[in-house]
C-alpha cells in the first residue's frame, strides 16, 4: 500500500486540518454516489479514505511515523531505529481526531453523506447473479420444478410457474452472492429461455398445434388423439372437413394471468398417403363428381 501522506498529497508534518481538508477535497471527487458506475474512482475513494482512517487516528498515526504499524494498520516487527517525521521520540503532537465527527461538528452535508457511504460499504447487500435457464415448451405452459446447475458446480433448485412465457426473469431471494458485514445475499436472476417445440406456436394465453389427418378422416370424420402440453386428448374431426380447418379444444392453452386457461387451436391437414395408392387412383379416375369440383372457382370453399 502506498504512504498514507502521498495518498492524500500533504508533508508528513500536516497538521490535523490540513489532513482534514485534504481528504474532503478528494473524497468530493471520488465519492461513489458522486461518480456511479465508475470503479476506478470508487478504488481511489477507498484508498483515500484508509489513508485519512489512519492519519485521523492521532495513535495510528503515531504509530506509523514510528514504525510500528504499516499504512494498512498492520503491525511491523520491532525495529532497532525509528524515523520520526516530528523530529522527536516524544509523545506526538498531533491533536486528537475522530474520523467523521468533526465533520459533523460543521453540520457539514457532505460529511453525513461520508459517513452513509462508508456504513453502507461496511454493509453492503451481495451482488445478484445473472443465469440463463432453458426449459421445454410443455413446461412454460404447465409449470415445472428444475435444477441449475452452476459454473461452480453448486446447484439451484427452481420452480418454473405456469404460464411463463420466454425471457422472463425470475428472481430468487438470497441466492446470490454474499453480503459483507451485516449486509444480506444478493439475489438469483434466472432468465428463461423456452425451447421451441415443432408441434406448437403461441399467442398470448392461446396455442395452436397443425394435426395431420388422413383423407378418409377428412370425408367421413372420426375420433383423433390430438397432442397437447398436458397430454394427448381424444377430439372429433366432423365429416368433409379441409386442410385449414380449425377446431378449439377449450381450455387447453396457456393459464391466463387472471385466471383461466386460454384455448388451443388445431388446424387440420389432409395428408394423402406414400406412395400413392393405386386403389385411391383409379376410384378417383373414374370419380366423375370430383372432376365436376372446382376448388380454386368463387364460393367453392
Amino acid at each position: 500500500m502506498r504512504n498514507p501522506y502521498e495518498v492524500l498529497g500533504v508533508a508528513p508534518a500536516a497538521s490535523p486540518a490540513e489532513i482534514q481538508s485534504a481528504f474532503r477535497q478528494l473524497a468530493k471527487k471520488l465519492h461513489p454516489d458522486l461518480n456511479p458506475g465508475d470503479k476506478s474512482a470508487e478504488d481511489k475513494f477507498k484508498e483515500v479514505t484508509g489513508a485519512y482512517d489512519l492519519l485521523s487516528d492521532a495513535d495510528k498515526r503515531k504509530r506509523f511515523d514510528n514504525g510500528e504499524i504499516d499504512a494498512s494498520g498492520a503491525e511491523r516487527p520491532p525495529q532497532h531505529f525509528y524515523r520520526d517525521y516530528a523530529g522527536s521520540d516524544q509523545d506526538h503532537p498531533y491533536a486528537d481526531a475522530s474520523g467523521f465527527a468533526d465533520f459533523m461538528d460543521e453540520e457539514d452535508a457532505f460529511a453525513e453523506l461520508l459517513r452513509r457511504g462508508q456504513r453502507a460499504r461496511a454493509n453492503r447487500r451481495g451482488q445478484d447473479m445473472h443465469y440463463r435457464l432453458p426449459i421445454g415448451f410443455a413446461d412454460s405452459v404447465t409449470g415445472a420444478n428444475k435444477r441449475l446447475t452452476l459454473p461452480d458446480g453448486s446447484t439451484l433448485d427452481v420452480k418454473i410457474p405456469p404460464g411463463l412465457v420466454d425471457g422472463q426473469t425470475l428472481r430468487l431471494k438470497g441466492k446470490g452472492m454474499p453480503g459483507t458485514g451485516t449486509g444480506d445475499f444478493g439475489d438469483a436472476l434466472i432468465e428463461v429461455e423456452v425451447l421451441p417445440d415443432r408441434r406448437f406456436t403461441r399467442e398470448g394465453d392461446d396455442i395452436t398445434l397443425e394435426l395431420p389427418i388422413s383423407l378418409s378422416e377428412a370425408v367421413l370424420g372420426g375420433r383423433v388423439r390430438v397432442p397437447t402440453p398436458t397430454g394427448d386428448v381424444t377430439m372429433s374431426v366432423p365429416k368433409g372437413s379441409n386442410t385449414g380447418t380449425t377446431l378449439r379444444l377449450k381450455g387447453k392453452g396457456a393459464p391466463r394471468r387472471g385466471g383461466g386457461q386460454g384455448d388451443q387451436f388445431v388446424k387440420l391437414k389432409v395428408v394423402l398417403p406414400k406412395p400413392p395408392d393405386p386403389e385411391l387412383e383409379a376410384f378417383v379416375s373414374n370419380w366423375a363428381g370430383g372432376k365436376d369440383f372446382n376448388p380454386r372457382e368463387d364460393g367453392a370453399s
